[in-house]
């Protein structure tokens, strides 16, 4: 039920220390205006919806379906939020949830607690988020990290976010620190919109004094300046959570290509600052519809990051839901730590596809007998 796709040894290493240990789930909500741009997130149908998609989802993480929710779960153009995943998987095996703000909009509705930081600013101004905001999410994820750690010392930490968008501000971080990631990350749509997200990448670049950066041979660009000029606020809050982390516990980037950007940056705050980490302990994990996307290249991206990168088998296509057998068609794929969650259900309590399908099919009917009161 869980596949390596990179750095074979490391993923699968990982797997057999950590298997049977208990997880503890934080997951990161954040926002940047860069997902309000028309066509660019299908993380909701309107730019309108989207601005709710972090806070309708940490809602439904911690509570579960509910009559008369204060933020209902945003409409989608086909499929459902990732989040009928992972609250299926923490609530059946009772897995400790803690929610954070980065930086949003609206409050959220739950308990949620507030790092002090601020949503960002669309990436094309090249100016997403002050640097002094950045510096105080980095202090904030460190002390997190090594507080989380210690409440789980024998297990790891999943990792997970919620930011609309997000594909396309890890696009820009990879690129500001180096990387060639162009036509490789994921999206929300069943076929990702390359063209679009390098395009405004491309704006936010030229307008930070990056782009000309990223084509020198003898780049190594401050990582906390990348993020303030064209990231958002989860990637540096998770970054830091994964180095204080790694120093005594194990821990799994929940995610796709958001979270590969965030073990790149982490990495390179390591390298810039005294900050050292324990990159044998973190992998990167998803679903099975992220790392096999045929539009993306999930798995080639994370060889050239040299980063482990493992998924779930989790398969809808026998799903009596129409919104779950969408995933099958490219909808949705990932977001709220559903990979992570799903490849902890299969390590945690040997969850095998059936079991795990069942879950979450519970979890949708009960949605669907509320939504219909």
């Amino acid at each position: 039920m869980i596949r390596v796709y990179s750095q074979l040894e490391w993923g699968r290493e990982w797997l057999q220390q950590f298997e049977g240990r208990s997880p503890l789930f934080a997951c990161v909500l954040g926002f940047t205006e860069t997902g309000l741009i028309p066509g660019i997130s299908a993380a909701g149908a309107t730019p309108a919806d989207r601005e709710y998609t972090a806070i309708a989802d940490a809602e439904f993480l911690y509570n579960g379906p509910q009559p008369a929710p204060q933020y209902p779960l945003p409409p989608l153009h086909a499929g459902a939020s990732p989040v009928l995943i992972s609250r299926a998987v923490v609530a059946a095996q009772k897995i400790p949830l803690y929610l954070f703000s980065a930086g949003l909009p609206h409050l959220p509705s739950v308990p949620c607690i507030d790092l002090g930081g601020t949503p960002a600013r669309c990436l094309t101004q090249g100016k997403a988020l002050d640097h002094a905001t950045v510096q105080h999410l980095l202090q904030q994820g460190l002390i997190w990290g090594e507080k989380l750690a210690a409440q789980n010392p024998q297990g790891y930490l999943i990792l997970g976010e919620c930011v609309v968008g997000g594909t396309t501000t890890a696009l820009s971080v990879l690129t500001a620190l180096g990387w060639d990631a162009a036509g490789k990350v994921n999206s929300s749509h069943p076929t990702c919109n390359h063209d679009q997200k390098l395009a405004v990448v491309t704006a936010g670049l030229a307008q930070s004094g990056f782009l000309r950066e990223a084509h020198r041979l003898d780049n190594s660009p401050d990582p906390l300046a990348v993020v303030a000029a064209v990231g958002d606020p989860m990637q540096v809050v998770v970054a830091g959570m994964a180095i204080a982390a790694s120093r005594t516990c194990g821990v799994l980037l929940a995610g796709g290509t958001q979270m590969l950007a965030v073990y790149t940056l982490a990495e390179a705050i390591s390298q810039t600052r005294t900050h050292p980490w324990n990159p044998q302990q973190v992998v990167v994990g998803t679903t099975r519809w992220v790392a096999e996307d045929p539009t993306g290249d999930t798995v080639k991206l994370a060889k050239l990051l040299n980063a482990p990168l493992m998924a779930t088998q989790l398969n809808f296509a026998n799903s009596r839901y129409a919104q779950l057998r969408a995933y099958e068609q490219g909808y949705v794929k990932e977001g709220v730590g559903a990979g992570g969650c799903a490849i902890a259900a299969h390590l945690y309590q040997q969850w095998n596809q059936v079991r795990l399908m069942q879950a979450i099919e519970a979890l949708a009917e009960r949605l669907e007998c509320v939504q219909s009161e």
